[in-house]
């Protein structure tokens, strides 16, 4: 991964009122403005795809400055705040939490089509990074938050979440079109959980030889796959394993896995592609092949960003309302005028940030 972060996300119930969400997708407007307009879409980019950046980011908005719910709120603020400006900023959002991710690949192609935009290879990393982290890496946490964001250059981050019912936490995966050179290895800016114990992570480096021989292992005829499936299920293995073979049925999966001998998948990446393909199946495959793997500092506490406005929770304090919207018409008018040739205020913006490194803010 180009970077790992670790960050406690308690499942919490609720939503950002509708003052506070308005107020969020406003600021986020702004923010988003001020950052394309000084540092271009690809910084932007980065930004978003940094989980301390982006936690960060759901502070100062004033969401709730630790829970689940910064994920699918900040997402939504900031789908919200470009519908109007697509165009103008270049910045496109698709996806959401539930049924709406599921209609991410229909919104790239709609805005594709709008723009003569060949969209092919974005569909593609919508849906395999989805696979990759519902399927290839399985951790106990079940998706159901996906946001696609991508520019008129094609570049693109994704940042979703799983749930984990059994122990109430959330884990955000982050990723970042940039500098991703393989979709199966080690393809993560980063993931962001509590720590978690036995995983199945066909992704990570180290697993290699198991995405080769589960790759061979689909191009085998499926009777002698789930006979060696019956196989290790009779054997008595230690506890820790035991979630690695749970609710396996052989049977059932002969169909899939006459599938993929049909496919004869040259690699992984394909293998996974397979509509049908999913975590028993991939489970079952690394079963076989007996090699199952268990930004900036500034952002690395990004709790202390909850202090610019408050969060909806009331911790450090509640949402100043007058302060908030300060901020967002500060933003808004020195952008405004900025588009006039008079940059003073965005000169004057960027002073105080050097003051607040200089005294150590």
């Amino acid at each position: 991964m180009n970077k790992t972060g670790i960050a406690q996300l308690p499942l919490h119930t609720g939503k950002a009122p509708k003052w506070l969400f308005e107020r969020m997708r406003l600021l986020a407007r702004e923010t988003a403005l001020f950052i394309v307009r000084e540092q271009g879409q690809s910084e932007f980019l980065n930004k978003i795809s940094d989980p301390f950046w982006f936690q960060a980011f759901g502070c100062v908005l004033g969401f709730d400055w630790h829970s689940s719910g910064v994920t699918t709120t900040v997402c939504g603020a900031l789908k919200e705040a470009m519908k109007d400006m697509q165009n103008e900023i270049g910045i496109f959002v698709c996806g959401g939490k539930g049924s709406a991710s599921r209609k991410t690949p229909d919104e790239i192609a709609d805005i594709g089509q709008r723009l003569s935009l060949e969209v092919k290879d974005l569909i593609y990393a919508s849906r395999l990074s989805a696979k990759v982290d519902n399927t290839a890496l399985q951790d106990g946490y079940q998706l159901y938050h996906h946001s696609f964001i991508f520019t008129k250059k094609l570049e693109w981050a994704v940042i979703q979440q799983g749930m984990n019912k059994e122990n109430s936490y959330a884990r955000r995966y982050h990723w970042l079109s940039s500098g991703l050179d393989d979709f199966v290895c080690e393809p993560h800016s980063a993931i962001c959980c509590d720590k978690q114990g036995l995983t199945l992570n066909m992704v990570a480096e180290e697993s290699k030889g198991a995405r080769d021989a589960s790759t061979e292992l689909s191009r085998v005829k499926p009777g002698n796959i789930i006979r060696e499936i019956k196989k290790i299920q009779n054997l008595k293995l230690p506890k820790q394993h035991e979630i690695l073979i749970r609710d396996i049925n052989p049977d059932r999966l002969n169909r899939i896995f006459l599938k993929t001998y049909e496919t004869q998948a040259s690699n992984f990446e394909t293998l996974l592609g397979i509509e049908g393909v999913g975590p028993k199946t991939i489970r079952a495959l690394a079963l076989i092949s007996e090699l199952v793997y268990g930004k900036k500092p500034s952002f690395n506490d990004p709790a202390r960003f909850s202090f610019a406005h408050g969060g909806k929770d009331g911790y450090p304090y509640p949402v100043n309302r007058q302060s908030y919207d300060n901020s967002i018409n500060i933003i808004r008018d020195a952008l405004n005028k900025a588009r006039l040739g008079y940059t003073d205020r965005i000169y004057a913006i960027k002073r105080l940030n050097r003051l607040e490194v200089a005294i150590g803010v």
